[in-house]
């Protein structure tokens, strides 16, 4: 395995555990604010008391993302040295932003909610869980700005070798970079609105604080439902930008290798990169060009218009693309059968029993469709500027190798240990109600 193969291995491990963590702190930061919201308004004890349940499988998960997040940006100065030094005027201004304003904000104010449910009023300390919210969203929206601009570059300025800073309002309101905030950052809200519907499920099945969960549940359902449909209708925006913006993304994603007029959407295929031609495939006429161009006759670029090292890894962006475009669908229908059962879920065994099974399913889309944008890329790690082989670290093999077990063991350890504190905290049901 040579350096660049390592580093970019390692670099997929590290920001794929990373992943894992993310959504379902953006999520539940804002289902406990929701929650504690309600509290302080109603006065509902069960709604306290799910603030501090939630809560505190927040706080599990946030301290992982903490420690992952970390060794990850460490990662563009050890094994990335010649990106840092081309782009770091226009990615690093960005990560700056991202640590003194939202990482420092959301730090300070979570210890503020964690220990301070008897010395603040209840006003007071539910302000506090809003902050820690509103700090990271705002953390994934400069995260998300510094991969938008990575996917598609604007406001810059190639001299001295490297690209230069031309225009901040040109980057923060780049159009890519905005449809990929607007699509991730809601997808993370579909996944902890089902982990807090599966788990509700669990319990509800169980006959565990019955009137409590019923509660979550209601909240988890709408909330849900809200962000499946728009997750759906903003799927299909993303999708045309990719279209115009990267051409090679979008022949990868549906395993198109010859430039088409009216071309037609692959619902199934077997590609074979090295024909240059899908084995077996199903379509559907036309409707590529359709969705991507809003012309059943607009021409659709092929594989084979783009030199071979130029094209991203077929296979692997096409099936992580179904996989995810799949799995979304089952997420709207889901989500609509659980906002009709959000009265009386126990109406439906068959729903809960579902819900308990789609909680990892929101994990797999998710990691699925940062595949399909960071593979798709490929082999750019700046579209169109510069090449991954470009901005590797002259490491050795054995270098890199060695940190990539160490990852791989270090982030299983910690993978484990979150996993089975939120299972453990998640199925000892929330504290007794006050006396």
């Amino acid at each position: 395995m040579d350096v660049l193969w390592a580093s970019r291995l390692q670099f997929a491990v590290a920001a794929s555990f990373h992943f894992l963590f993310v959504p379902l702190t953006l999520g539940l930061s804002v289902l406990t604010a929701i929650l504690e919201t309600l509290y302080v308004k109603t006065g509902d004890e069960d709604y306290r008391r799910a603030a501090k349940f939630w809560g505190r499988l927040f706080l599990i998960n946030f301290a992982l993302g903490v420690v992952t997040g970390i060794t990850l940006e460490f990662q563009f100065g050890t094994n990335w040295r010649y990106y840092s030094e081309y782009v770091g005027d226009i990615f690093g201004s960005l990560l700056a932003i991202e640590a003194t304003l939202a990482f420092f904000l959301e730090s300070t104010f979570v210890a503020v909610w964690a220990f301070g449910w008897n010395r603040l009023s209840p006003k007071l300390h539910c302000v506090a869980i809003w902050l820690v919210a509103l700090a990271s969203n705002i953390s994934a929206f400069w995260i998300l700005m510094a991969n938008g601009w990575m996917q598609h570059p604007v406001g810059y300025v190639l001299r001295h070798g490297r690209a230069e800073l031309q225009s901040f309002a040109a980057v923060v309101l780049n159009k890519f970079a905005w449809l990929e905030f607007l699509h991730t950052v809601p997808a993370a809200y579909i996944l902890s609105g089902f982990f807090v519907l599966g788990v509700s499920a669990w319990h509800l099945l169980r006959k565990n604080e019955v009137e409590f969960f019923r509660k979550s549940f209601r909240v988890a359902a709408v909330w849900t439902v809200i962000f499946a449909l728009f997750v759906f209708v903003e799927g299909h925006l993303h999708g045309t930008e990719v279209a115009h913006t990267q051409p090679a993304k979008l022949a990868a994603m549906e395993a198109l290798w010859e430039t088409q007029r009216g071309a037609s959407w692959t619902l199934f295929a077997l590609p074979d990169p090295q024909n240059e031609r899908n084995i077996v495939e199903i379509k559907i006429p036309k409707v590529l060009s359709l969705l991507a161009f809003h012309s059943t006759q607009a021409e659709v670029k092929g594989l084979k218009a783009f030199p071979p090292q130029d094209r991203p890894p077929v296979s692997f962006t096409f099936w992580s693309f179904r996989i995810m475009v799949f799995l979304g669908i089952w997420f709207v229908l889901a989500s609509l059968w659980a906002f009709k059962h959000r009265k009386d879920p126990l109406a439906s065994p068959w729903l809960l029993r579902a819900l308990i099974w789609t909680i990892p399913l929101p994990y797999l889309a998710i990691e699925a469709g940062w595949m399909v944008a960071e593979v798709g890329r490929q082999p750019w790690i700046v579209y169109g500027v510069m090449k991954t082989a470009q901005a590797v670290s002259h490491l050795s093999p054995a270098q890199v190798t060695a940190t990539l077990v160490a990852f791989v063991i270090f982030y299983t350890v910690l993978g484990v240990i979150d996993f089975w504190l939120l299972a453990h905290y998640a199925r000892k049901g929330p504290e007794p109600v006050r006396a």
